[in-house]
């Protein structure tokens, strides 16, 4: 749940309620893949509820990463244009928050100032998951995974709120 907080901290009000009036959600079978390895995708997710899991998708299909509600999905194809590496399957039932990436494109566009939080946002939560990466590798130190620079800190407390309204506009609490 942390990460998305960093990503929706650092978007303010009419950011976010125009993500929520631009997005829709979408429900996943378990079994169901959200993306397919070097399948190109074309949007950007928030797991809302449920569970999903990363994999290799190859003979072994090595399990990589459990991702619940609160991830954000598909953010690498999303920054490079790339098809996936990996793909994403439900292991439950799992709702998910869906944005176009030609929605979001516009908005980029036209939108200075939400372009800069946007890709700050997206910075900040892949840091955040190479950190926990790295430490899950043998790295760094597990005693500073729950601290948060002050500076992050602010936007953070109003991200629990405006997760809330992505929640109830696709009722999921």
């Amino acid at each position: 749940m942390k990460r998305v907080l960093f990503f929706l901290g650092q978007l303010n009000d009419i950011d976010v309620e125009w993500m929520i009036k631009n997005g829709s959600k979408i429900e996943l079978k378990t079994g169901s893949k959200l993306i397919q390895k070097g399948q190109p995708i074309d949007n950007l997710y928030i797991v809302l509820s449920g569970q999903l899991v990363v994999c290799t998708d190859g003979a072994d299909n090595e399990t990589i990463a459990t991702l619940g509600a609160g991830e954000i999905v598909g953010e690498m194809s999303f920054l490079e244009s790339r098809s996936p590496s990996v793909s994403v399957i439900a292991t439950q039932p799992t709702v998910a928050y869906v944005i176009s990436r030609n929605v979001m494109d516009s908005r980029l566009s036209t939108n200075s100032d939400f372009r800069a939080n946007f890709y700050y946002a997206l910075a900040l939560f892949l840091s955040n998951r190479l950190r926990k990466t790295t430490e899950q590798m043998g790295y760094g130190k597990p005693e500073e995974e729950d601290l948060i620079d002050m500076n992050v800190l602010d936007g953070v407390a109003q991200a629990g709120s405006r997760f809330g309204q992505i929640l109830n506009r696709f009722s999921e609490v």
